[in-house]
């Protein structure tokens, strides 16, 4: 049984999206439709029952707008140009091909004087026909929208010369267009496989366990907190966390890393919930490969959300986002389209005032409408975009559109949230340093059954560390936890309230600053780049605890990539005191290390840097540093694979936890940039040569079509440059 999902663009109000609902409902066949969180529009139906392309028009007469359609068969009249699906088979090329032959064959007939010219004249109308027949479909496609687009252009063009007589000018003119659009779809075609590749990583079957039985199904069929089966050497079909077996997994569909990731079991796989939550070794994805061992994953996300299935949709709706130079060459063309209408108009009076047949006129007049025509301009930018995209996708790097390619190469300046982005974001307890009547053990014991409430990283390592140090000691469970943002926690404690925090929680819980001894051994340990805390109980200050986040092991290699690349500036935002930031950015070499900021400092931080620097972009975990990433001009979300905050928070996502990837990411935006402004110089420049040569009579219909096809291939193909791009 064949199924279909259609994802629309956004709905912004929930009463229409129930409207929705309700129509399509209605329909034969249609057995589930849901607005998903991000306010697409799912639908599924049994193509058995219905033609999916009646439900599409309905789609389409209601005014929404198709951004993807998923289906494991091929559905009768897709989305693409012409009413016959010949375009799977290369028809389009085959059709050029043969009007090519027909012209050759004719213009070689012409010059041999014993053939008479109509035969001549025959093959090049029959040359015509073949050439015509997919332009003159997309020409009364655009009419019936409203549209006059450049095939419309061309068949006008073609048909004028054919009045005039020149049919070997129409069917030259003809099939160098056919032609060109034919190359330029096969070109085209090739960064869209990258893309479309992804959709065939999934699986379409997995080995579940069930009731005892080992069975195989859909993983549309599969349900979180199923226990799958993965073979060696197979692909992992669902988001998860491994509950049995180690072995090396090849994460690079969605992470781009090169070197497999050893998987093993995680401890507590029963009562893992979330995925994000989990550290690389237990969790695995959907679309990867297994190794040489056998896994056993629990499922904690159904396909539809699985972290292939939200890249895969991203992606595509990339491809639909306009960069600021498409968006200026649309303003362009805007106006410039009228102009050259109004040109082509004025010239074909010229008779009227200069000394010619309107048969000249007339032919003049059809030479500049090739010539004007913007086709080069309108793929330039569009075909650099998709081809960057498509290869930052196969590097694990997720663009949201041509805005951010382009964005990205501009920077000069990024911004590094510290915790997890530059660091390892996984500290260790350090020292423990009890002060007055208390002991090692006392504060050990306050520190831990407080942060044992919570789950931020440095209550994770005050923990564990305690723990260890305490030998395994039985220790009471404080109450009532309550977090101070960028200040510490509270929680109630063997009949006291218990505060673990920084200077500024105990000057304002006590109103004096903290006691000089205290304050003077957290001098000496943030210095040294270690997060410095009091434990204060009751009324006594019980001592101090210290944690060390330890810089990641390719930090200082990426950053100095990153200044290889043209970053000036490298700025480092935490909520650390200023001396513990001063200490790590002295070892990794970052220019502006800011500390003790809260997440309002952090954004008032970007604005600042952006009004200095023009654009500066923000690099952080996509969900604390949302805010900063959000006034960012671009933002980066780091780790994004299980994420699906950082997906939809980020402009950019890094989907592995490492940052070596960064530096590919801006070099590939740099060279994008480079390439736009090369294919708008060979598109513009190829207009601004040919017109006033058609204009003065110097160039004819034919060498016209050829630079203006040739402008149009050569610009696609400079633009799939990208999809070879390596640093």
């Amino acid at each position: 049984m064949n199924k279909i999902i259609i994802e629309l663009e956004k709905i912004h109000h929930s009463r229409n999206a129930r409207r929705i609902e309700q129509i399509l409902e209605k329909q034969q066949g249609v057995h589930q439709v849901a607005v998903s969180a991000s306010g697409k529009i799912r639908l599924e139906w049994d193509e058995n029952q219905t033609d999916p392309s009646l439900i599409i028009k309905k789609i389409r007469r209601m005014g929404l707008k198709i951004v993807h359609i998923q289906n494991d068969a091929p559905h009768k009249n897709d989305d693409g140009p012409y009413p016959f699906h010949f375009r799977q088979n290369n028809a389009d090329l085959y059709f050029a091909i043969v009007s090519g032959l027909f012209w050759g064959v004719g213009l070689i007939f012409s010059f041999i004087a014993s053939i008479p010219e109509d035969y001549s004249t025959y093959l090049f109308v029959v040359g015509a026909v073949f050439g015509s027949i997919f332009t003159t479909s997309n020409a009364v496609k655009d009419l019936l929208r409203g549209k006059f687009e450049i095939d419309f252009l061309m068949i006008f063009a073609a048909v004028g010369a054919a009045f005039l007589g020149k049919w070997g000018e129409a069917a030259l003119l003809l099939f160098l267009f056919s032609l060109g659009n034919a190359l330029e779809q096969y070109a085209m075609s090739r960064a869209q496989k990258s893309i479309a590749a992804l959709s065939d990583l999934a699986p379409p079957l997995a080995m579940v366990k069930r009731n005892g039985k080992l069975i195989e199904v859909p993983i549309e069929k599969l349900r979180v907190g199923d226990i799958i089966v993965v073979r060696p050497n197979s692909k992992i079909a669902a988001d998860g966390v491994v509950s049995k077996g180690t072995s090396p997994v090849n994460q690079a569909s969605i992470t781009g890393e090169s070197v497999p990731v050893d998987k093993r079991a995680s401890p507590n796989w029963q009562s893992t919930t979330d995925i994000n939550k989990l550290l690389p070794e237990h969790r695995v994805f959907s679309g990867t490969i297994n190794g040489n061992g056998v896994l056993e994953v629990k499922v904690l996300k159904e396909a539809k959300d699985s972290t292939l299935s939200r890249l895969i949709t991203l992606v595509k709706e990339a491809e639909t986002q306009k960069s600021p130079t498409q968006h200026l060459a649309d303003k362009f063309e805007k106006y410039y389209v009228p102009s050259v209408l109004a040109l082509v108009l004025f010239l074909l009076f010229a008779f009227l005032i200069v000394e010619e047949t309107f048969k000249e006129s007339f032919y003049r007049a059809m030479s500049v409408l090739i010539a004007a025509s913007p086709c080069a301009l309108a793929i330039s930018t569009p075909s650099a975009v998709l081809a960057g995209i498509a290869r930052a996708a196969r590097q694990g790097v997720l663009i949201k559109g041509g805005r951010p390619l382009e964005d990205l190469g501009g920077l000069s300046a990024i911004a590094f949230d510290k915790t997890g982005t530059l660091t390892e974001g996984r500290p260790v307890l350090t020292h423990a340093i009890p002060f007055g009547r208390t002991d090692k053990t006392h504060l050990l014991s306050a520190a831990i059954a407080v942060e044992a409430l919570s789950d931020h990283p440095l209550a994770i390592a005050i923990v564990e560390g305690g723990k260890k140090e305490l030998g395994g000691e039985d220790i009471p469970m404080a109450e009532n936890l309550q977090a101070l943002v960028a200040r510490g926690i509270k929680a109630d404690w063997d009949g006291d309230v218990v505060h673990v925090g920084n200077r500024r929680l105990f000057e304002e819980l006590t109103g004096n600053s903290v006691p000089k001894e205290i304050d003077q051994k957290m001098f000496e340990l943030e210095s040294g780049g270690h997060t410095a805390m009091i434990v204060h109980k009751g009324k006594e200050y019980l001592g101090i605890i210290s944690v060390m986040d330890v810089a990641r092991p390719d930090a200082i290699t990426v950053l100095s990539s990153l200044r290889k690349t043209g970053i000036k500036r490298i700025i480092m935002l935490t909520g650390d005191n200023q001396r513990v930031a001063d200490a790590i950015a002295k070892n990794l070499g970052i220019t502006d290390p800011m500390g003790s900021l809260l997440p309002e400092d952090k954004v008032k931080a970007i604005e600042k840097m952006t009004k200095e620097e023009g654009s500066v972009a923000m690099v952080g975990d996509g969900v604390n540093d949302a805010p900063a990433m959000a006034k960012s001009t671009v933002g980066i979300a780091m780790g994004a694979a299980g994420s699906d905050v950082a997906l939809e928070t980020a402009d950019i996502a890094l989907m592995s936890d490492k940052l070596n990837v960064l530096p590919f990411a801006i070099g590939l935006s740099r060279k994008a940039k480079r390439i736009i402004k090369q294919n708008l110089v060979i598109s513009l420049g190829m207009v601004a040569v040919l017109v006033p040569l058609t204009i003065t009579g110097t160039v004819a219909i034919g060498p016209a079509v050829v630079g203006h096809e040739g402008s149009t291939v050569l610009v696609v193909l400079n633009a799939l440059r990208l999809l070879k791009y390596e640093v």
